[in-house]
């Protein structure tokens, strides 16, 4: 397994092409349901939010943590995305990066971007933010304002298990029309165990980054606006 991997930036070649074309329509409908529900999401305040947390993901994305020796990870950004803009938006948020990564930096195959998309952009969005929406829920059902901290914590959870679930979609993937010559449980057991490590990565990032926001512009975190939340203190 190669380092490409572990940055979920799958390249041309890993599966085979029917199951790129698959995941490449999936992809699409997935998208095209988040460009008809974000409107729900967007206003005149969150529409210039939402182009900052594609250019922040963009470009954090550019950097990577050692975890491993030879190994390597960087920020997937889908809690990230959904806690600051929600959950459709942050996917689009997601899949414009991808694309453009894709295309013009040659990040990431271009006939893998529908898996990449469906992996980072839905997956991850998805898993990272139910997992805060549920962990906010019940911290509201003791206080209408719970602190900061306590935001940064559930961010933090949010962005391992989606860093995970992204991780076990590409598992899925390889399942279905694996290319390369590895077993299943070698690939498997490579992309949990390194993919946790880079979850806590992940988790740190996104704690400092969704606490930072909501300090300064509470009223703009699509999790808090969402539970009609009390600024934090």
């Amino acid at each position: 397994m190669s380092s490409s991997l572990v940055a979920m930036h799958m390249s041309d070649g890993i599966v085979n092409a029917q199951t790129s074309v698959m995941f490449g329509a999936v992809a699409l409908l997935a998208l095209g349901l988040c460009v008809w529900r974000a409107r729900t999401e967007l206003d005149e305040r969150t529409v210039p939010l939402a182009g900052l947390v594609a250019a922040f993901i963009f470009a954090v994305q550019m950097v990577n943590f050692p975890i491993l020796p030879g190994v390597s990870g960087h920020l997937l950004g889908g809690a990230l995305a959904a806690i600051l803009v929600g959950p459709y938006t942050g996917a689009l948020c997601i899949g414009i990066v991808l694309v453009v990564q894709s295309l013009l930096f040659a990040d990431g195959g271009v006939t893998a971007l529908g898996m990449n998309i469906v992996n980072m952009g839905i997956i991850g969005v998805a898993a990272g933010y139910g997992v805060a929406m549920a962990m906010y829920s019940v911290v509201r059902r003791r206080t209408d304002s719970p602190p900061v901290r306590t935001l940064g914590f559930i961010a933090f959870l949010a962005a391992l298990i989606g860093t995970v679930c992204a991780a076990m979609g590409f598992v899925l993937e390889y399942a279905i029309g694996g290319a390369a010559p590895a077993s299943m449980s070698t690939v498997a057991g490579y992309m949990f165990v390194t993919h946790v490590l880079i979850g806590v990565g992940e988790g740190v990032i996104t704690a400092v980054t969704v606490m930072a926001v909501a300090r300064s512009r509470p009223d703009l975190v699509h999790l808090l606006r969402r539970h009609r939340a009390r600024v934090p203190a």
